[in-house]
């Protein structure tokens, strides 16, 4: 039976593997978002911020140099492997993988009183329904189509970015990738006027409290997901990326964002199409 050759071994190297260098981020990292933490903790009771904005900015400069370690790296020839990238490629598959379980408890959340509206009955709503009486759903034809009609497209623009790095066309890669941050930041924009314009509050109940967590976290995942590629858009104007050179942090931002994609579908048709399709029954 034949077997697969191993991965070919950079010359100077024994093995196949990357062993990074002593580095003092993951201990820096570490006590920031343990100050972060702490921050937060008193804050909710009351306190001053200084240790919440202290531990925020120790996490803001983690996250800068360590990727700009990593990038370096990824630049060094010899440095990612075959097998380092594939080590790399099966990490962001795992991270996406916890971020769909992130977003499988706000759901279950919903559904929970959404099939089971009983659990929301009280003297006042002797019969209850879902969303709860009082609750006047968005028209998702409007604002949310609008959001969903520029992530589609974003996707498109990511993809046509992904092709054009493969054919060696630095122009459009640029391009799409700028197109693809414009569109993220326009999402955000039009996410946070329909906050703003929002017929209920956080502190409104069930349905607001799983409404504002789910699509609200979905925001941040959208904002992150557009620094990604905003990254990813400057170097791709330095040169970082090219045919048959190591351009995973490309992919992986790909990756990422095509995730946000996904759930907002999930999103849109569970919460604001099939929500108010809920409310117009009843």
């Amino acid at each position: 039976m034949a077997t697969e050759a191993p991965p070919p071994v950079p010359s100077g190297l024994k093995h196949p593997y990357h062993l990074v260098d002593p580095s003092p981020w993951p201990i820096f990292g570490a006590v920031a978002a343990g100050l972060l933490a702490f921050g937060m903790l008193r804050l909710m009771h009351n306190k001053e911020p200084f240790w919440l904005v202290l531990g925020f900015a120790g996490v803001l400069v983690t996250m800068f140099v360590w990727w700009r370690d990593v990038v370096r790296e990824s630049r060094a020839k010899g440095v990612h492997t075959p097998v380092t990238r594939l080590g790399l490629r099966y990490g962001m598959a795992l991270f996406i993988a916890s971020e769909v379980m992130f977003f499988v408890a706000f759901f279950w959340a919903y559904f929970h009183y959404a099939l089971f509206p009983d659990h929301l009955s009280s003297v006042r709503y002797p019969s209850p329904t879902w969303p709860p009486p009082g609750i006047y759903t968005f028209d998702p034809w409007h604002l949310p189509f609008l959001n969903t009609m520029i992530l589609l497209l974003s996707g498109c623009t990511v993809t046509w970015a992904h092709h054009s790095l493969l054919e060696g066309n630095k122009r459009d890669m640029v391009r799409g990738l700028g197109l693809t941050v414009l569109l993220g930041m326009s999402f955000t924009a039009v996410q946070a006027y329909e906050y703003a314009v929002a017929p209920f509050k956080f502190t409104g109940g069930t349905f607001p409290s799983t409404f504002f967590l789910a699509t609200g976290f979905h925001g941040f995942h959208v904002i992150v997901g557009t620094i990604f590629l905003a990254v990813c858009w400057y170097r791709a104007t330095q040169d970082h990326f090219a045919p048959g050179r190591s351009h995973f942090g490309f992919e992986a931002a790909a990756w990422y964002w095509h995730f946000v994609d996904v759930v907002w579908l999930f999103l849109f048709v569970c919460i604001y199409w099939w929500g108010a399709g809920a409310i117009a029954h009843h």
